[in-house]
């Protein structure tokens, strides 16, 4: 964790902790570091997502570029991996998204990509930090001809769009999908992506007004995609965040399809094509138990990073791994992209149907899960920092990992993108994990 920049990059509270000004000086320090490292004019593509702060933002994100004789592509809304697909297929320097992802809209945040369409590193964050915060150097604005110029490219999401449709071979004729584009990015592009390929696609909370984004909707509250999968007689649903880089999926029977068990599938299918590279697997520390059981099932290996689908990345990266991701919905296909994708998930999960022949009630059972509760206790960011040192608390995380007797885990964690300690408590009964969840949670309370 930076000073700026969390897990996923700057993330806040619009015009309170991510403000216009904040947003400025942001991409004053990135331009004015890419254009002395490129000893040219370099190029940014920016997108953003639907909620009422993106297009303040990236305005704000604009002006700075070009203050500091940045060139700029704008997007418009769109998804988070369309911004890390078209840095690299348009030959731009670096990709910006102004996004919150899967938070309420009044959240918004900045997500920076180098010119391979991968997150920046650590250094790279710290060197943007150390200019912002500790003005460790003067900025240097551009004038006349070397201030830069904005282009509306909108019209090159369509190359993001047909990538994704070449990955997968169609012939989805006679399942019937249902799309919860959560009133975010996938409203723009869902229907160019999935409709066409034999499926009948119907496309649900795609009109939004700036305030409704994730609310009530996506991947975030998939349980009303799964009453309407249910109740219709859908095949399958789709449910995508915010700015579309996680999906879950709602079989035909109501059933919620996390992370886990779309990675369990997706691999199990590598392996049998020869298409996984150390017959292994990246998750995280979050990954279900149950994943675990199934990888040692099928003679998989499991590595598991610290939560956040970058440090998933890394490793992918580091070994020449081609799979990974949370249970949450991110998932990474590095033969396809460099982050997750929510939408190409979604294509490989029709597509591991029409493969397989079995519907997707069927496929789930690839592996068991176990139950996990998870609890989040707010807190400010002060307490949070006084987590670790929190003896008490970690004493009796260790008391309820004995009573647990090694049919479960306890996970203890601060969030990487809110002001929050989550709590996940996983085993096999669920009665007792969550007694135990919320006995930690309210010592968190009291404690921090």
């Amino acid at each position: 964790m930076g000073r700026l920049f969390g897990t996923d990059g700057v993330r806040g509270v619009a015009n309170r902790d991510l403000s216009v000004r904040r947003a400025l000086e942001v991409a004053e320090a990135a331009g004015m570091i890419l254009k002395r490292e490129k000893g040219a004019k370099p190029v940014f593509v920016v997108g953003r997502d639907t909620r009422i702060s993106s297009a303040m933002l990236e305005s704000a994100m604009v002006a700075g570029l070009c203050a500091v004789g940045a060139d700029v592509l704008l997007l418009g809304v769109t998804p988070t991996p369309a911004v890390a697909y078209l840095v690299k297929a348009l030959g731009a320097d670096a990709g910006v998204m102004l996004t919150a992802s899967h938070n309420p809209y009044e959240f918004n945040g900045i997500k920076i990509f180098n010119s391979q369409g991968f997150k920046l590193s650590d250094a790279d964050e710290e060197e943007i930090e150390e200019i912002v915060l500790d003005h460790a150097e003067p900025i240097e604005y551009a004038s006349g001809g070397d201030i830069g110029r904005v282009t509306d490219e909108q019209y090159k999401i369509s190359l993001y769009t047909q990538h994704l449709r070449s990955t997968v071979g169609g012939g989805f004729a006679g399942l019937r999908v249902a799309l919860d584009c959560a009133n975010g990015s996938a409203s723009r592009t869902a229907a160019g992506v999935f409709t066409g390929l034999g499926a009948q696609v119907y496309i649900l909370n795609a009109s939004p007004d700036g305030v409704n984004i994730n609310d009530g909707c996506g991947s975030m509250h998939v349980d009303k995609l799964a009453d309407y999968v249910k109740a219709n007689g859908f095949d399958l649903g789709l449910a995508f965040d915010g700015d579309a880089d996680r999906c879950l999926a709602v079989d035909s029977e109501g059933d919620v399809i996390d992370g886990d068990v779309m990675i369990a599938i997706f691999a199990q299918r590598m392996k049998a094509e020869g298409r996984l590279p150390g017959d292994a697997v990246v998750g995280t520390v979050m990954s279900n138990l149950g994943f675990f059981r199934f990888a040692e099932q099928n003679g998989l290996q499991v590595h598991a990073t610290k939560v956040g689908d970058r440090y998933v990345l890394e490793k992918m990266l580091a070994e020449g791994y081609h799979i990974g991701g949370e249970q949450s919905g991110h998932v990474i296909f590095l033969e396809h992209m460099t982050t997750g994708d929510g939408q190409l998930s979604g294509l490989q999960l029709l597509e591991a149907i029409a493969k397989s022949g079995k519907p997707l009630c069927e496929l789930k059972k690839v592996m068991v899960r176990y139950p996990q509760v998870l609890k989040n206790v707010r807190v400010t960011k002060e307490q949070k920092d006084r987590l670790p040192d929190a003896k008490a608390i970690w004493q009796s995380v260790e008391a309820c990992e004995r009573e647990l007797a090694g049919n479960g885990r306890v996970l203890l964690r601060p969030s990487g993108t809110e002001p929050l300690v989550r709590v996940m408590v996983e085993g096999a009964d669920l009665a007792q994990i969550e007694e135990i969840a919320g006995r930690l949670a309210r010592q968190i309370g009291e404690e921090l």
